[in-house]
C-alpha cells in the first residue's frame, strides 16, 4: 500500500495535470473562436463566388460553346478532390468527420470507375490519406 507521502505527490500531481489540461483547453477554445470568427469574415466572399458561378453557369443556353469548366463534357474521367484539414489535434471530431466524408465520396468516384486525384491541405488529412490513397 502506498504510503501517506506517496499519495499527497499523486493528488498535488493530478492537480498539477488538470491545471496544465483548463489552461489548454482554454487556449483551444480562444483558438477555436478566432477561426469561426475569420470563416464569418469568408462567408460572404463564398456567396459571391457561389453566386457568380450560379449566374454563369444559369446563362449557358448552347452547351457546344460553352467553357467545359462550366458545361462539363459528361464524360469526365478525372476527379480531382480538394481535403482541407488542420496541421494539429485539438479540434474534436474535425478531421475524423472530414476524412471520413472523403473516402466515402472517393468509394463512389472509384466504383464508376473514374481516375481519383487528391489534393490534401492540412498534415492531418495527408497523414490519413496516403496510407490508402497512393
Amino acid at each position: 500500500m502506498a504510503s501517506l507521502d506517496d499519495l499527497k505527490k499523486r493528488i498535488s500531481s493530478v492537480k498539477s495535470t488538470q491545471k496544465i489540461t483548463k489552461a489548454m483547453k482554454m487556449v483551444a477554445a480562444a483558438k477555436l473562436r478566432r477561426a469561426q470568427e475569420n470563416a464569418e469574415k469568408g462567408r460572404p466572399y463564398s456567396e459571391k463566388m457561389n453566386n457568380i458561378i450560379l449566374n454563369l453557369s444559369s446563362g449557358i443556353s448552347d452547351k457546344e460553346n460553352a467553357p467545359k469548366l462550366l458545361a462539363g463534357t459528361g464524360e469526365e474521367k478525372t476527379h480531382l478532390c480538394v481535403v482541407m484539414t488542420s496541421d494539429r489535434g485539438l479540434c474534436g471530431g474535425f478531421n475524423t468527420n472530414i476524412i471520413k466524408k472523403a473516402k466515402k465520396y472517393f468509394q463512389k468516384i472509384l466504383k464508376e470507375n473514374k481516375i481519383l486525384k487528391i489534393i490534401t491541405v492540412g498534415s492531418k488529412g495527408y497523414d490519413q490519406l496516403k496510407r490508402q490513397y497512393k
